[in-house]
């Protein structure tokens, strides 16, 4: 079986995480110290004060740059770097699910819980209905597509619909000739 995850993926993701959060605790900590020296500079300030001018101005002038940093910063990179390590917590503590299947196609790109994955689609047999269902498994966008062949069987090991591991099944009639 080829693994798609390991622990070092794990650890990585986590890292970033850390480097992301160091970065911004950092940036807010300037901007709390520069608002606080700012304030307090503000208030030392005899009533009426041509200073009081500039001071106000910096001050909202630094409150836009921080606005402006945090919400692209903590709403883009730290939204999907966070996704992505609660993805592979669930990896690693969720339920496995074991599918034997064969390869259907390729669907679009989309994001599944905040996580960017491409969708391959397999055909399993609903016995209730007695017909072919399709069923879409998302790989991970961060990853290299498995060589998956149209109509070939895949043996599959998912957690939550999200390709874990998987397996190329040998056909069938290749072996009986060998």
């Amino acid at each position: 079986m080829t693994r798609l995850y390991t622990d070092a993926d794990l650890y990585a993701a986590y890292m970033q995480r850390r480097r992301i959060l160091g970065v911004f605790f950092a940036v807010t900590g300037v901007y709390a110290a520069a608002f606080i020296g700012l304030l307090v500079y503000y208030i030392m300030l005899p009533y009426e004060d041509p200073n009081q001018d500039w001071v106000i101005g910096v001050t909202c002038a630094l409150t836009a740059l921080y606005i402006i940093f945090l919400f692209p910063y903590m709403g883009i990179s730290f939204k999907r770097c966070n996704a992505y390590c609660k993805m592979l917590k669930f990896i690693s503590v969720g339920l496995k699910e074991y599918t034997v299947a064969p390869f259907a196609g390729v669907d679009d790109w989309t994001t599944r819980d905040g996580v960017d994955v491409n969708v391959a689609t397999f055909r399993v047999h609903n016995y209730k209905r007695d017909e072919d269902m399709i069923r879409q498994i998302y790989v991970d966008g961060e990853k290299d597509f498995p060589p998956f062949e149209e109509g070939k069987t895949v043996r599959l090991i998912s957690q939550g619909n999200l390709l874990i591991e998987y397996e190329m099944q040998k056909e069938e009639g290749a072996c009986a000739q060998s």
